[in-house]
């Protein structure tokens, strides 16, 4: 059951383990019940998360499996929950790119927002394009998601230019990426194209670069003004083992002025 449950995380389609999961999530926390980890988001708990990601970045306890969250999502809920009005501000235009399914269905149904979902391939998102041309007017969005992402496309500058110009000036974003602390400097090597090689050197098989340090100036050089979560009310060594946060892990949250 374990080599299935890993052969099928690893080796299916985006959008066609998207549409599985719903299925899985009807039995999967019976297997699981405990009291040793919770999400946050779900306001589960359970004996342990499942393990997820490739041979180079596989991580155990981590995913949870009633809403298939992962250690970022869980720390974004907790900036969106307390650090930001993203759930009580009276109205907010929101474009969530590459949509996480532990979030699409919860911000969809939030009154207080006006929630676009963009994608390149993604059955669940109300619109599809390539990032690097968004065909959306400016400074049309309060908030921009965009997690996850930028470590596969072709021109991560440009898509983050983008993302920015259809950000509100005072508008606000979290653009997550996987992040090698031990670089001081963003890894890309166009030389490197089978998935084999890209896995072993990005950590995935369908990344093209691996953002070290430098990802802030990254943003910044997009226009943005970057900050780190959690400065003013860090969280507790013990929230950060029960809920599986990444350890050590900054949330850079993105300003336009």
């Amino acid at each position: 059951m374990k080599k299935l449950y890993k052969f099928l995380l690893n080796k299916l389609p985006r959008p066609l383990l998207i549409r599985l999961s719903y299925i899985f999530r009807l039995f999967a926390p019976l297997l699981y019940r405990g009291n040793k980890v919770e999400c946050p988001v779900c306001e589960r708990h359970f004996s342990k998360f499942l393990s997820y990601g490739s041979d180079v970045a596989h991580r155990e306890n981590v995913l949870c499996p009633y809403d298939l969250t992962l250690e970022r999502h869980r720390l974004m809920w907790l900036y969106l929950k307390n650090e930001s009005d993203f759930f009580t501000a009276e109205k907010l235009n929101v474009l969530h790119i590459a949509p996480e399914q532990c979030f699409h269905g919860r911000f969809k149904k939030q009154e207080n927002l006006n929630y676009l979902t963009g994608d390149l391939v993604s059955p669940i998102a109300d619109m599809h394009f390539d990032l690097h041309q968004i065909p959306l007017e400016d400074n049309r969005f309060d908030v921009v998601f965009c997690n996850h992402v930028l470590e596969h496309v072709d021109d991560a500058l440009q898509c983050m230019k983008e993302l920015h110009r259809v950000l509100k000036p005072g508008g606000w974003g979290i653009m997550q990426v996987p992040l090698d602390t031990s670089r001081d400097v963003t890894y890309e090597d166009w030389s490197i194209t089978s998935p084999e090689e890209r896995e072993k050197h990005f950590w995935q098989k369908d990344h093209v670069r691996l953002f070290g340090n430098d990802y802030p100036q990254w943003l910044e050089k997009a226009g943005f003004k970057v900050e780190v979560g959690f400065v003013n009310h860090p969280i507790s060594q013990e929230l950060e083992e029960r809920y599986r946060l990444p350890k050590g892990e900054k949330l850079f949250v993105v300003h336009k002025n």
